[in-house]
């Protein structure tokens, strides 16, 4: 110990209580894969099929007959033609294939099915004999491949290389797979093996090498992962010089302390490394790692899980910096969170993560998806006072295939597993078997998730075994809505949580924000939650200037808006008063079925040119956030003045 205190040295007292505590940090917990679990759910079920059935028809069309994504396959194998469209147009077509994938799952067809197969063999008949892929550079001159960082050429690999994983997890097929592969020897001889730095511009394959690594068990993909990682920081550029900070670059990664730069490069970034940690089973990434959480979650991201609030850099600014009708929230971006707070609790057990992907989820990133399946947000803001809407496509249309594939996986994220036992992580109607050592568990839930309290979990062993039951206890159902004190509740109204077993009311307690049931299980042990579903009112840290004054209405995951549609055209001249009272109630015709709030406040009424104005009591509805923008254009805001002098702005 001794030897070890003079080594550490000056890194100082707290360094070394913070390094002594990330080695025990690492837990070996591992998701269950979507391909074992089919849902069965009233809220994700129908999501699940529009994909299946509009989202993925929507991506199909763009990317092969209104776009040349796949024109610019076939011109590649055919050595001949002009590249169409973006030079990262090709990640398009993986992601669309990836989500194919997914959806193939819970929703077979064999019609995508075998335009998926058509897709895959115009991708590998345009693949070099090096195996290099990449129909930008093989249709504008090969010379020039692996010149530019900022041309994604292993962004695009990356997703390569997850689509084929994802096909050949649900079909069993296994040439897109072999594509990425040979890309990704490619990609090894040329740098890592030959000793030749270079830099990703945009992440995004670190943490598919990672994916490749678990499903073949080739370590050469692990060790392509730390070389990527471990190249940032160094002044190594090929390319336009920029700010090294925009792609996270400005510093070797363990030195990294806090968000900065492009929010999706930054969390495909991050969800890479904690793979890595986890993979590798090592702390050298941790403390940037819980310092970086620490700081996007507590100074950086929205009530609704979104996050990048800069359209300039489609990022970070600085510390605090919120705007809401001016808030970029990328939906990839509340993709990427979703990604890596999920590899933050695999690798530390602890649930707050989950609460955070739960929130990006429910908010941030399903908002991005209309509930018809066919218009998508590229950005998400909190307020709209000019006619926000959504779009049917992008130039740059990264969006789209990307919560297409987030949904359409979402069985990924609801269980997971470690020597101890099961994890209940998400509350979503689904079932699944487990496989602990000779013993299969299945496991079922039912319940009506997000709008009821109330689920029921089925643990059914083929013979009797003593593990234990982690069930996550949200943090907005005992605490507060985010960890951190960027956002409190105004004036708590908290039931208990209560959970039953067989009938029976249990007393449990919280071991890193999961309620833990340690017993022997037997076929038909039926566990029962019931988590409150009240109205909570939500304050902002005062830093955060655009919220001063301001409330939000927060029930159960779901942040709540008020819409114009909803309240005689109007949204930005209702006041909620603290002594308001507000009430829930499913509303089944509404938006495909959801619960609104309701309550009469103070609404400002202006006539003339601005001569009068009045202030009457009036009811008013807020509806879930995901679903606004699906009525047409009009007003929209989620931070709501809690005064009448605090009205920032008057309808007119």
């Amino acid at each position: 110990m001794k030897t070890s205190w003079l080594r550490i040295g000056c890194i100082g007292y707290l360094s070394l209580v913070f390094f002594l505590i990330s080695q025990e940090v690492i837990a070996e917990i591992v998701p269950v894969n979507f391909a074992k679990v089919t849902i069965s759910d009233n809220f994700w079920t129908p999501k699940i099929n529009t994909v299946a059935t509009v989202t993925l028809g929507a991506c199909i069309t763009y990317t092969e007959t209104k776009t040349g994504r796949i024109r610019n396959f076939e011109k590649a194998a055919a050595k001949s033609g002009e590249h169409e469209g973006i030079f990262f147009d090709d990640s398009d077509v993986y992601k669309a294939l990836e989500a194919i994938a997914y959806s193939l799952k819970n929703h077979p067809d064999a019609a995508i099915e075998k335009k998926a197969d058509e897709w895959i063999d115009k991708i590998a008949a345009a693949q070099q004999p090096d195996g290099y892929i990449n129909t930008f550079y093989t249709l504008t001159g090969l010379k020039n491949r692996w010149t530019d960082m900022d041309k994604h050429e292993d962004y695009c690999a990356g997703h390569l290389i997850e689509a084929g994983i994802a096909y050949f997890n649900t079909t069993g097929k296994r040439k897109l797979m072999d594509v990425g592969i040979r890309m990704v020897k490619h990609i090894d001889s040329t740098f890592r093996l030959s000793e030749n730095h270079w830099i990703s511009g945009h992440e995004e394959i670190e943490l598919a090498l990672v994916k490749l690594y678990h499903a073949t068990n080739e370590k050469q993909y692990l060790d392509l992962a730390i070389w990527y990682i471990d190249q940032r920081g160094h002044g190594y550029y090929h390319g336009a010089e920029r700010d090294s900070k925009y792609d996270q670059n400005d510093l070797p990664f363990e030195d990294q302390k806090k968000v900065e730069g492009h929010a999706v490069r930054a969390m495909y970034l991050y969800t890479g490394v904690s793979d890595v940690s986890a993979a590798k089973n090592e702390t050298k990434y941790l403390p940037a790692l819980l310092s970086i959480w620490d700081n996007l979650v507590g100074k950086n991201m929205y009530l609704t899980g979104g996050i990048g609030s800069s359209g300039e850099n489609e990022g970070f600014s600085k510390d605090y910096d919120l705007p809401n009708e001016h808030a970029y929230c990328e939906t990839c971006a509340s993709v990427g969170m979703i990604l890596w707070n999920q590899r933050m609790n695999l690798m530390t057990g602890e649930s707050k993560y989950i609460d955070v992907l739960e929130r990006s989820l429910y908010n941030g990133a399903l908002s991005g998806l209309s509930l018809s399946g066919d218009k998508f947000f590229y950005g998400n803001p909190l307020s709209s006072t000019n006619g926000y809407s959504r779009s049917e496509w992008f130039g740059c249309a990264c969006c789209p295939s990307n919560i297409a594939r987030l949904v359409a996986s979402i069985g990924n994220y609801i269980y997971a597993t470690s020597e101890e036992g099961i994890y209940v992580n998400l509350f979503i109607g689904s079932n699944t078997v487990v496989q602990c050592g000779r013993t299969k568990i299945s496991v079922a839930q039912k319940g009506n998730y997000p709008w009821d309290g109330t689920t029921t979990i089925n643990i059914s062993p083929d013979s009797r075994i003593k593990k234990k039951l982690f069930i996550r206890i949200p943090g907005w159902a005992v605490n507060k809505p985010v960890p951190g004190d960027a956002y409190t509740y105004l004036t708590p109204d908290l039931s208990s949580v209560l959970i039953t077993l067989n009938g029976q009311k249990i007393d449990f307690t919280l071991h890193r924000g999961y309620a833990v049931i340690d017993r022997e299980w037997k076929k038909g042990d039926e566990i029962s939650i019931q988590l409150p579903m009240n109205v909570e009112r939500v304050i902002s840290n005062e830093n955060i200037q655009a919220n001063k004054g301001l409330v939000a209405l927060q029930r159960g995951p779901l942040v709540y808006c008020l819409e114009h549609a909803d309240n005689r055209g109007k949204a930005m001249n209702i006041i909620f008063p603290d002594q308001a009272q507000f009430s829930a109630s499913f509303n089944p015709s509404l938006l495909g079925g959801i619960v609104t709030i309701s309550s009469k406040v103070p609404v400002i009424d202006i006539s003339g040119e601005g001569e009068s104005v009045s202030t009457t009591i009036k009811e008013i509805t807020a509806i879930p956030y995901f679903s606004w923008a699906n009525r047409g254009e009009g007003e929209m805001q989620v931070w709501v003045p809690r005064k009448v002098i605090d009205l920032r702005l008057l309808s007119k």
